[in-house]
């Protein structure tokens, strides 16, 4: 409530009590590297940048309380206590409908409980069935919940088992899997199973601005083209298309917010079609955030609240839980309890009994490839702090400060006179449209947003990703896929890490780097062209502009 006391500033919520130094490093030395390392930004040593704006993925700081989870997690081979912790989250948050009705396992294991029928009632055989998360004897019988190490690994292991069912029932056949946008490694493993991976967006809308570059209300951008996928769906067939992705934010479409009204709507074109519904969920409480504030009907929900709505309506999901500020590492796949996506890649005998159940199969994968089921890759300390950062992500002041940062980066470069500024920021990040931020003078053969990242690292020992035509790979997609292309750079802000005055040498650097943009070099790739995620570890060169 107002008061005489309420200041036209917000009081903080958090604050630091751990100092790490940055060193001096000179342009001469940064250059050196770069050209030894044949200017791949990923490979350049993060102890000689000043500010690292790569990704926010697993890269930002823990809270105390999440330190303090560390030692409550073990490390047992099977079924360690971090299994069911972590299990019993992701149900409070996406399928109990808000704080109300959470079990919350967690305070029952930070108390250490030491009665063992409770726990054996509340926890280790405590049966869950129907959902997106079995338990008990449920989930050994029919499992559909995968704890994975990251997103690119659950995605991995979703494609490869998508692949070879569907290898096994239509030999030779090629299908599209349409999206709002595929983010960079998903789009890398749906091009590996064979599959045409394909992002409906409005990009003009995208690139709007108003005049004085403030949006009042969220527009949204980031919502699936609904005509465009019923038109891609009846241009390609039905039969071709076997999921359709939402990505939650659109991370590759500048971090903008997806609505809870067309993710409904995606939903029921892709189930009037027998096609199942798959997130790609690893920011899905930025978006919650972005509905509760800008959506007609959210502002009185939490946002584990909206979260619960959200994953209604999807068949399953892809998860990094190292973004919004969960954790270090973690993710996560799941799909629902004989929902569409068990119906449609399972298979079963004439009888109707299962003969192959689709989680058997995933199940085996990920204990192949990544360990056993209850670990999945992840260690017992970092499932029991990611069972902690699910719960803060649900604070809306931290979200509310997150989202904050990325106002305060985007609309400092938008005063400073930067050209191409997406607008309103997203959650996560900034961005900037190197086609407008080059005047439409480089073409889509310079590469010259990789320029720009690669003279921000030298001038400036900023850091950024590219996620334009070089990451995208605009010269190996076809004129469809290439008008989906957002040629843009982005800002990556992390929780709770970089200060005001990090921002402000950002935005003094890309204002004197636009000041002088002409002179920024454009690339070349001299080797990895065809590589899948070839800017993982392709080598560059500069060449002039001229």
């Amino acid at each position: 409530m107002n008061n005489k006391y309420t200041l036209p500033v917000p009081a903080p919520h958090h604050f630091s009590f751990a100092v790490r130094d940055i060193p001096d490093v000179t342009v001469e030395q940064r250059e050196r590297v770069l050209k030894a390392l044949h200017y791949n930004e990923f490979a350049f040593p993060a102890g000689m940048l000043t500010v690292d704006m790569l990704s926010d993925s697993g890269t930002t700081a823990m809270t105390n309380h999440q330190w303090a989870a560390l030692f409550m997690g073990d490390e047992a081979y099977g079924r360690n206590t971090g299994y069911y912790v972590l299990l019993d989250t992701f149900r409070d948050i996406f399928e109990r409908g808000g704080e109300k009705n959470w079990k919350k396992i967690l305070d029952l294991v930070r108390t250490d409980c030491r009665d063992v029928e409770k726990m054996i009632e509340e926890v280790y055989l405590r049966e869950y069935e129907g959902g997106l998360f079995n338990g008990g004897a449920a989930q050994m019988e029919r499992p559909n919940t995968f704890i994975i190490q990251q997103g690119r690994a659950a995605e991995s292991v979703l494609m490869e088992i998508v692949k070879k069912i569907l290898a096994e029932r239509y030999p030779g056949k090629i299908f599209t899997i349409p999206s709002n946008g595929h983010f960079d490694t998903t789009e890398g493993n749906i091009k590996q199973m064979g599959s045409i991976p394909r992002n409906l967006y409005n990009k003009q809308l995208l690139y709007e601005v108003p005049e004085d570059g403030r949006y009042e209300k969220n527009p949204f951008k980031g919502n699936m083209d609904l005509d465009k996928l019923q038109e891609l769906i009846d241009a390609v067939g039905v039969d071709n298309v076997p999921l359709i992705f939402s990505c939650i934010t659109n991370n590759p479409v500048c971090g903008q917010a997806v609505s809870m009204a067309n993710l409904r709507a995606v939903s029921e074109i892709a189930h009037k079609n027998n096609i199942p519904y798959i997130l790609d969920a690893a920011r899905w409480a930025e978006n919650a955030y972005f509905i509760k504030k800008f959506e007609d009907g959210y502002a009185d929900k939490s946002i584990a609240e909206i979260a619960t709505e959200m994953f209604s309506y999807c068949d399953g999901f892809c998860m990094s839980a190292k973004k919004d500020g969960h954790a270090n590492m973690g993710g996560m796949l799941a799909f629902r309890d004989k929902g569409l996506f068990w119906k449609n890649f399972s298979d079963f005998n004439e009888d109707g009994t299962t003969k192959m159940d689709v989680g058997v199969r995933l199940k085996v994968k990920q204990i192949s490839c990544y360990g056993n089921d209850s670990y999945g890759g992840m260690s017992g300390r970092d499932i029991m702090a990611l069972a902690v950062g699910m719960y803060e992500s649900c604070d809306f002041n931290y979200m509310e400060e997150r989202v904050a940062q990325c106002n305060y980066l985007a609309e400092g470069f938008y005063d400073a006179g930067v050209k191409g500024v997406v607008l309103p920021a997203g959650g996560h990040a900034v961005y900037i449209n190197m086609d407008e931020f080059f005047d439409g003078k480089r073409g889509h053969d310079t590469f010259a947003g990789q320029g720009f990242s690669v003279e921000l690292i030298r001038r400036y020992g900023i850091r950024t990703s590219e996620l334009g035509d070089y990451s995208m790979e605009y010269d190996l997609k076809t004129p469809e896929q290439q008008a989906e292309v957002a040629n843009v750079v982005r800002f990556a802000i992390d929780r709770s890490r970089l200060t005001k005055e990090h921002l402000d040498y950002v935005i003094a650097a890309v204002k004197a780097l636009y000041e002088d943009r002409e002179s920024i070099p454009n690339m070349r790739i001299v080797w990895g062209t065809n590589l899948p995620m070839r800017h993982f570890h392709a080598f560059l060169e500069p060449y002039p502009n001229t």
